[in-house]
């Protein structure tokens, strides 16, 4: 069965964007590109909410052909446009690239492709979708790059709410950026 995860981006903090909305303390280097590749690599499906699917638009109408782009970036606009996404949102009716709406609950969404036969697991992108996520239990790997940066509020990478979850540590990457991706699982 394909196992379900959240992955995200994270000020030292604990958010995922600082308070004027803007998330430019988190724009990866070549090595970070490197290592997000490898992670979309693994999965068969990306579920996301309206906010996150907005601003990874730009991989969508990313130039091939640009000479100014390097390898790792190139590499990771390949693999994220091949990629099936599902936007969970009201306020859409169209989207672009190889997005598709929501027709399900996002419990019925996640039961359905944890049934659906093929390769490559589930990621869940954006605090609200995977809050919600979350609270029903269908998380089994939370991914984590911590920035080496203090922003001072924003958007949490979780909502508040009153759930404790205890994580088991399955991998920790250090990159000489000071950047830090953690891996944890759901215990049992």
């Amino acid at each position: 069965m394909r196992s379900v995860s959240y992955s995200m981006s994270i000020s030292l903090d604990g958010y995922i964007v600082g308070p004027d909305g803007t998330f430019d303390w988190s724009e990866p280097q070549e090595d970070i590109f490197r290592f997000a590749s490898d992670e979309v690599r693994g999965y068969g499906v990306h579920l996301l909410g309206r906010r996150l699917y907005e601003t990874m638009l730009y991989w969508e109408t990313l130039r091939v052909d640009d000479a100014s782009l390097d390898e790792s970036l190139l590499s990771f606009a390949s693999l994220w446009t091949a990629l099936p996404k599902v936007v969970f949102t009201t306020s859409l009716s169209t989207l672009r690239g190889n997005h598709h709406l929501a027709t399900r609950s996002l419990k019925e969404e996640i039961e359905h492709w944890r049934d659906e036969p093929g390769m490559g697991d589930i990621a869940i992108g954006g605090a609200s979708l995977a809050a919600q996520a979350a609270a029903l239990g269908l998380i089994d790997e939370y991914r984590v790059r911590v920035y080496p940066v203090l922003v001072g509020g924003g958007t949490s990478f979780f909502p508040e709410q009153e759930r404790r979850e205890n994580l088991e540590l399955v991998d920790v990457r250090n990159f000489s950026s000071g950047i830090v991706a953690l891996r944890y699982r759901v215990a049992q």
